[in-house]
């Protein structure tokens, strides 16, 4: 018997993402198909005497070619990977695309996201080991597509080199209806929408644990100056990266800053500066903070137990150093208020 799932929420939301357009759109470029019906090339004919001149730029291949015509033609660009997982690359290989992460502990946290979208039904599993999950059919059942869709998969864990990976594998791919396989194209786009799936499950996983835990380590996130890797000054938050990030904007708002932009795996953040109220620093019990009011960068960077945090302006250049040792007193002093609050 067939196992067969329906997604909920968050493969809605990947489909949804990975759709910019409806069927009809995705099938033609433009107008309709009435170029199916233009007569065939014929043959150029001079007058007497005439020397024509040819240029090979336009010549029309000769030969027989196979491959879709008309609403066969899917014109979408490649689905893209989602790049939720921080640090990952993604190496593509067909339809089989592998996660590479740094760290062995971060590969065990992804296929526990795996294994629990396998233990909650969210993937029918026909066979199992300790590294390796292989699916039965997984229906598609999303509006991407003129008919349903159903694959099966391998996802196991992988090491080379020292890196350790994650292989997602669409080793069957056809249309529920008829059971016709599908193309080449199509398959790499179920693979990349089997990797979103895993890496939006991951995603949801870890901000939940974040959460979590970001309501037991709140109250005591101590901020102080230290060196990155490269010897530079930088501010250093005594929090794991993941609960620094979910609190980090709630801090930076209460000191003026706006935030207009961030992105979670590259643990960067852009912010507007503009003075806060003069009551602020009475209530911190600091000096006001002598820094320009424009756009800044802020980099984090996870170094285990503890997060790295560098500001930049605009075009990338570090602020001074007196201004970080600034920005990491008031940054204390701020976290120290808001505990009290």
């Amino acid at each position: 018997m067939k196992s067969v799932v329906k997604f909920g929420l968050s493969a809605v939301m990947v489909a949804t993402l990975a759709a910019c357009s409806g069927v009809e759109t995705r099938r033609q470029a433009s107008d309709d198909f009435e170029y199916l019906n233009a007569p065939s090339p014929s043959e150029w004919k001079t007058l007497p005497d005439q020397k024509p001149e040819f240029t090979g730029a336009y010549a029309i291949p000769q030969g027989n070619f196979d491959g879709p015509v008309g609403a066969s033609v899917d014109i979408r660009p490649p689905q893209q990977v989602l790049e939720l997982i921080p640090g990952a690359r993604y190496e593509r290989t067909g339809s089989t695309v592998t996660i590479w992460v740094p760290r062995e502990a971060q590969l065990q946290r992804v296929w526990s996201s795996v294994q629990s979208m396998a233990k909650n039904g969210a993937l029918p599993v026909s066979n199992s080991s300790a590294n390796t999950i292989e699916t039965g059919w997984v229906n598609w059942a999303i509006n991407e597509d003129d008919d349903a869709i159903e694959g099966r998969y391998v996802l196991a864990q992988e090491e080379s080199r020292g890196r350790h990976g994650l292989r997602i594998a669409l080793v069957e791919a056809r249309r529920s209806d008829t059971g016709d396989a599908l193309s080449e194209a199509a398959s790499q786009r179920y693979a990349t929408q089997m990797t979103n799936l895993i890496a939006t499950t991951y995603d949801m996983e870890i901000r939940e644990e974040a959460r979590i835990r970001a309501q037991e380590l709140v109250k005591n996130i101590p901020i102080s100056m230290g060196k990155d890797r490269s010897g530079l000054p930088v501010i250093i938050a005594r929090a794991p990266y993941d609960v620094f990030w979910e609190r980090l904007p709630e801090v930076l708002t209460e000191l003026g800053f706006k935030v207009e932009d961030r992105n979670r795996s590259q643990g960067t953040l852009e912010v507007d500066y503009k003075n806060p109220d003069e009551l602020l620093w009475d209530k911190i019990g600091t000096e006001r903070l002598d820094l320009a009011q424009r756009t800044y960068n802020i980099q984090l960077g996870d170094l285990g137990n503890r997060t790295s945090i560098n500001f930049t302006d605009k075009k990338g250049k570090p602020v001074p150093e007196e201004t970080l040792t600034e920005l990491s007193t008031v940054l204390a002093a701020v976290i120290d208020y808001m505990n009290t609050k």
